[in-house]
């Protein structure tokens, strides 16, 4: 008598069975998965572009609100504008006023000084003023009018040193009834009014730093 044992056959079938099952829960499974990849992706662009469209909205708003601010000061910006402008012009006209009245007190202060360190027995009879360099030509009966003349020029404050006499030559003159040796001179002098910086030498020809 043959006996079959379909039980352990039954069993040995039932893991294939199984396996089969799993593999088709994953094809089911897919076309979900994908469908969740895509509203993932179609949420994060949405998200994007709606993160996009709220800055460019507070773009508009910030833009908007610069050119109310600029129309605003426009007025304020123009009323600065003519406020610097009169203050240049009067900036101007000041400078312009105290050149005019340095140069009114110049010949007032080169006159009163020369003349106040003329000594006795000299006298003057022509003086040339080009810049700040004053050129006197005149008379003396003593040389020692003419040192002391020097002297108090290069004395008073208003004359750099040293003034130089460029010429004196003896001539004969008539003073009343007795004849008198006269010196006739001429000298050159720097004018410079107090606290103004004296003015630079020029170089002499072939001198180091001189032009060529």
């Amino acid at each position: 008598m043959i006996r079959i044992n379909l039980l352990q056959v039954e069993r040995t079938a039932k893991p294939k069975r199984g396996s089969s099952l799993q593999f088709g829960s994953l094809s089911q499974k897919m076309p979900l998965i994908s469908s969740l990849i895509l509203v993932a992706a179609i949420v994060y662009v949405g998200y994007g572009a709606w993160s996009l469209y709220l800055r460019d909205q507070q773009l508009d708003q910030e833009l908007t609100q610069a050119r109310q601010d600029e129309a605003r000061l426009a007025p304020v910006l123009k009323q600065v504008e003519e406020f610097e402008a009169r203050q240049k012009q009067l900036q101007q006209r000041v400078t312009l006023i105290e050149e005019l009245r340095r140069g009114q007190a110049v010949p007032v202060h080169l006159l009163d000084k020369v003349s106040r360190s003329m000594p006795d027995r000299l006298w003057l009879t022509d003086m040339k003023q080009t810049g700040d360099s004053v050129q006197m030509d005149g008379q003396t009966s003593t040389l020692t009018s003419l040192a002391d003349f020097v002297g108090n020029l290069e004395n008073s404050g208003y004359f750099t040193r040293p003034v130089e006499i460029i010429s004196s030559d003896e001539q004969k003159g008539v003073v009343g009834q007795s004849g008198v040796t006269l010196i006739k001179f001429s000298m050159r002098a720097t004018f410079a009014m107090p606290g103004q910086a004296p003015p630079k030498p020029s170089a002499a020809p072939g001198a180091p730093g001189a032009a060529h």
